[in-house]
């Protein structure tokens, strides 16, 4: 007689169940992911905030205390020929911290920035002096911007082939373009400082990137254009992805981002369009506005919509992870580092129009601790793999913020100092406790 074996149930566990199935667990989704709805959305953004993920809140949160405080403080702080004038101060900080984006979302950096940049406007200038060279405006920019790229390009090799620090190799090319950048000054019957004087085409176009203003009729024109063509691409884009089953927002979130747009667009323009001069006129929209969102535009699409700025993101936050995926990290890293010195040409460019001309005054160690602060404090991560254009100028504005309202209430630069390091080490505190709270999320039980 064959005794019949029954199987024990233990735990609810019957005989015919898989005891290799896990139950009741599933991974947590961000509600925001998921959201349906504007409320639904908010409440995601909220849980976000709680989690440590706080974005760019507390950059606007820092720029709205800043305005309020100032404006208390100084009345002319929100007067129009100020504002636009706050805007022209920071416009080289927004540049060469969008060019330092590159290199900190890579968990890099690079000390060269102020330097190089300078290296290549200097080279533009004495390109275009009328008395020597007499270059054309537009080759004499692609020479000075091709010299950074180089530069770049080389500062990049030596950090991704030989493997030494960014830290290191990049210290050496702020000694070895401060070098380089006063013998360029030399050239020419100009003393060390080439200006932008005189009544060459070629001067008054390169002072124009800084100082001209466009029409008070074109600037709304221009401003309706870019609103409804990127109102157009996000809309789009958006209704795309939701019909395609992606993760997308809410259509009310949508229209809602684009008319902050237009918001912002006709606040911008409106101030603008001011007469700022005490005597005759002074009105438009400064060219330097439309500069610096190009520059922002691009190096968004860049980073955030090709294939080349997931790599980047991917090296940054885990470079072993990166190279087992199959993605050239000397490739991506080399050419992180000539965007970020191409990027800090355009910028010192700017500010070679901002000063008339260029000059061996120029504090190029103290541009880059500026540009490294800007892009931290805009929301750019020190360690690697978390960051945005728009962070480079969200910080650049906050740095120009504070100067431009201590130097109307009379303060010495030492409390510049001490109040833009406050700021900086807030962000840093930030960035720490928002990747600690991102990190403590895993599963969850429902």
């Amino acid at each position: 007689m064959v005794e019949e074996t029954k199987t024990a149930d233990v735990g609810g566990i019957g005989p015919e169940q898989d005891l290799t199935a896990v139950r009741d667990v599933v991974a947590e989704v961000p509600p925001g992911v998921v959201a349906q709805t504007l409320g639904q959305y908010v409440r995601g953004y909220v849980a976000r905030i709680r989690a440590g993920e706080s974005g760019v809140l507390p950059v606007v949160v820092a720029m709205i205390a800043i305005v309020v405080v100032f404006s208390v403080l100084s009345p002319v702080y929100l007067s129009a020929g100020n504002l636009v004038n706050l805007f022209q101060q920071s416009a080289v900080i927004m540049v060469l911290a969008m060019a330092e984006a590159f290199a900190l979302i890579l968990g890099e950096i690079d000390l060269s920035v102020g330097f190089v940049g300078a290296c290549g406007a200097a080279i533009t200038v004495q390109l275009i002096q009328p008395a020597t060279t007499n270059w054309a405006w537009p080759l004499a920019i692609v020479a000075g911007l091709f010299f950074c790229l180089v530069f770049g390009m080389i500062q990049g090799l030596l950090i991704t082939q030989l493997r030494l620090p960014s830290f290191i190799v990049t210290l050496a090319g702020y000694l070895v373009a401060n070098g380089v950048f006063l013998r360029i000054l030399l050239f020419g019957p100009f003393s060390g400082y080439p200006n932008l004087l005189g009544q060459s085409n070629n001067l008054h176009l390169i002072y124009q990137l800084m100082w001209g203003n466009i029409d008070p009729t074109a600037s709304w024109i221009g401003a309706a254009v870019v609103v409804a063509g990127l109102g157009a691409v996000i809309f789009l884009g958006d209704s795309r992805r939701r019909s395609s089953g992606l993760v997308a927002p809410p259509t009310s979130v949508t229209l809602i981002k684009i008319a902050a747009i237009a918001v912002i667009a006709i606040v911008v323009v409106g101030i603008c369009n001011v007469n700022r001069a005490n005597l005759g006129t002074l009105e438009g929209v400064p060219w330097v506005i439309p500069i610096v969102l190009a520059v922002l535009g691009a190096w968004t699409v860049l980073l955030q919509r090709t294939r080349y700025g997931r790599y980047v993101f991917a090296i940054g936050g885990n470079p072993e992870a990166a190279r087992r995926a199959g993605i050239n990290l000397s490739l991506i890293r080399t050419t992180g580092f000539m965007l970020c010195s191409f990027t800090a040409g355009i910028g010192m460019l700017l500010y070679a129009s901002y000063l008339n001309g260029m000059s061996n005054n120029i504090q190029g160690g103290q541009y880059v601790l500026y540009a490294v602060a800007a892009a931290v404090i805009g929301g750019t991560s020190l360690m690697g793999g978390r960051g945005k254009a728009m962070h480079g100028v969200l910080g650049g504005l906050v740095i120009g913020a504070i100067y431009n309202g201590m130097y109307l209430l009379g303060l010495s630069f030492e409390w510049q100092y001490i109040v833009t390091g406050l700021v900086l080490l807030a962000a840093i505190i930030i960035d720490a406790v928002s990747r600690r709270g991102s990190a403590s999320g895993s599963v969850t039980r429902v």
